[in-house]
């Protein structure tokens, strides 16, 4: 069974003043996200500004967003990273601070064989009792796990049971469906593929639309599995431009602008992410008026 079905949040990291992690303000997200219909949290994860946090920090957000939730929704905590035995660390610790899964990225910069890919996946998934969903996000890690690869580990491997895809290749997602006869959670890894891959068979979509259009996001995949295909497709094309404008710098950048430009306050970015350029800052307020969002200053 799913860890979830639906739209999940990749959440962002607010941040104060000095840049310490704002808990107060996590706790308004994650409040504002399950009102609006969001079916799980992601926390600490790329748009999170993981890589950016330290590992108390990391296991403190977790902490603090599975006892926030309180099982209302599952909270999947990213745990990630290039190094096989800090990966398992994150893992088992997360584990114990009550995560209801595990979202673990490919390694990035040293990169694996896909040799190493089934060695490092299989490694953090025998060190916790919960399950994983695999990560593929070849632009950010220069890692690609492979369709065959990712069919290994779902088959060979007990919970090791989805994937977050976002290679964009939708003939590598479909081949992993057929390879797996469906029998994978797959994940939208981006927010332009929704409707795609839910009709190859997705879960869902983990999302950074989600943190700034919750109820949308919730909508493209509910009334998907309700059969309302055309409310599906509507929802997903109207969005195109928006999340266009959120990925026209590197995320997070354009969504946590985004959300102090609806009022959330989440605060500045850690290095080496900066402010957005000002002609991609306003093409994202325009993006985001045309859509119905309610802005602030406005």
């Amino acid at each position: 069974m799913a860890i979830f079905r639906g739209a999940g949040v990749a959440i962002i990291t607010p941040f104060k003043e000095n840049m310490e992690v704002n808990y107060e303000k996590l706790g308004e997200l994650i409040e504002y996200q399950i009102a609006n219909g969001t079916d799980s949290i992601i926390i600490c994860g790329t748009t999170g500004e993981a890589s950016t946090l330290t590992h108390d920090e990391h296991l403190e957000c977790i902490c603090y967003a599975v006892n926030k939730v309180n099982k209302r929704i599952p909270v999947i905590a990213g745990t990630g990273s290039n190094c096989t035995e800090t990966a398992v660390f994150l893992s088992v610790e997360a584990e114990k601070h009550g995560a209801d899964g595990l979202l673990v990225v490919t390694p990035y910069y040293n990169k694996a064989t896909q040799k190493g890919l089934i060695e490092h996946f299989t490694d953090v998934a025998k060190s916790v009792d919960i399950p994983i969903i695999m990560y593929n996000v070849p632009g950010r890690t220069g890692c690609n796990i492979l369709p065959k690869t990712a069919a290994h580990l779902v088959k060979n491997v007990d919970n090791i049971v989805g994937i977050k895809e976002a290679s964009g290749n939708i003939s590598q997602v479909a081949s992993l469906m057929s390879l797996t006869d469906g029998n994978i959670d797959l994940y939208s890894g981006n927010d332009d593929q929704i409707l795609p891959l839910l009709s190859l068979g997705g879960s869902g979509v983990i999302s950074v639309l989600s943190n700034i259009a919750p109820r949308e996001t919730h909508d493209i995949v509910a009334k998907y599995f309700e059969g309302d295909i055309k409310g599906s497709r509507d929802i997903q094309l109207k969005a195109m431009p928006l999340i266009d404008a959120l990925f026209c710098e590197v995320n997070p950048i354009p969504v946590k602008t985004a959300a102090n430009l609806m009022g959330f306050d989440v605060g500045n970015l850690r290095k080496p992410l900066t402010d957005m350029e000002p002609e991609n800052k306003e093409k994202l307020r325009k993006a985001m008026k045309d859509f119905g969002i309610k802005l602030i200053n406005d």
